[in-house]
């Protein structure tokens, strides 16, 4: 992302330049409410917006199957998740592409994360839905697409998209410095603001990986400078320093909020919405 074409951050003011080809959006914290709902209002500005040859997709660290509940959003074609690991139709409610890690280095991952920082409770992501281990606790009791309980050797058993990592009182920032240092060059780590829990995904797989190569599928193909993106956590940064014009919501982590081309209203204010309205539906 060049820092020359970038207004000084936190900018609101109305984006010079030509009207975007295609709104990539992260989820949670950003495009969804605290509660994890849609507002009416976001849902019928996302509609117009697609009636108009806009259209908008999803790039998020949730699970494919969390996506289908997102359907009222009006949003179809494909969603990007996993932080990139999985590309997901929504219309057919399918996985068509996927970025895995093979099976021999989740073990070999898991192994080291187990021996380093024993405390951990480790759990995967793979085409066959969640596996964990026993101890490893979802900040929201979710158990939908879980496929296995059980020891670090069963969870290795298959390829996997992400591997999630949760400690028991350790600041996920803190956490996601001392799984980085484990990992090391292996794989790509970060974080989406899930208390105590970093996110462990393939070497090079990141949100902007993944986005970069889907516009280049589309007929035309979409360049990063008519992309506009949206996001909240530091999982989105490859994805907002790729994105033509990078937005964070002002409830963003501090990351996020330095490197915005311009910071726009909270999650709980529409702020993807409100923004798209006023700049693009005037």
């Amino acid at each position: 992302m060049s820092t020359e074409r970038r207004p000084a951050p936190g900018s609101q003011a109305p984006v010079a330049g030509p009207r975007p080809r295609l709104i990539a959006t992260d989820c949670d914290g950003t495009l969804l409410r605290s509660d994890g709902t849609v507002s009416a209002y976001t849902r019928d500005v996302l509609a117009e917006l697609a009636r108009g040859g806009l259209p908008t997709i999803l790039v998020t660290a949730r699970p494919p199957r969390w996506m289908d509940e997102l359907a009222d959003l009006g949003v179809t074609g494909l969603a990007l998740c996993g932080n990139g690991a999985f590309t997901y139709d929504l219309g057919r409610r399918e996985i068509v592409a996927h970025r895995l890690m093979d099976a021999e280095l989740v073990a070999e991952l898991l192994g080291d994360l187990r021996r380093e920082l024993p405390d951990v409770a480790l759990a995967t992501e793979s085409l066959r839905g969640f596996a964990r281990e026993p101890h490893f606790e979802r900040a929201t009791g979710r158990t939908d697409g879980q496929w296995l309980v059980g020891p670090v050797e069963e969870l290795a058993s298959v390829d996997a998209g992400k591997i999630l990592v949760r400690h028991p009182h350790l600041h996920t920032e803190e956490l996601t410095v001392l799984v980085d240092e484990v990992v090391g060059e292996r794989a790509e780590v970060s974080h989406s603001g899930a208390i105590r829990m970093t996110e462990i995904v393939p070497a090079g797989v990141t949100k902007a990986l993944a986005l970069s190569h889907w516009c280049r599928e589309l007929d035309p193909p979409v360049p990063a400078e008519a992309v506009w993106a949206f996001g909240d956590m530091p999982n989105d940064l490859p994805m907002l320093s790729w994105a033509g014009v990078a937005h964070a919501v002002a409830n963003a982590h501090p990351d996020v909020l330095a490197v915005a081309d311009h910071v726009v209203p909270a999650n709980d204010e529409d702020g993807v919405a409100r923004t798209l309205a006023d700049r693009l539906l005037g």
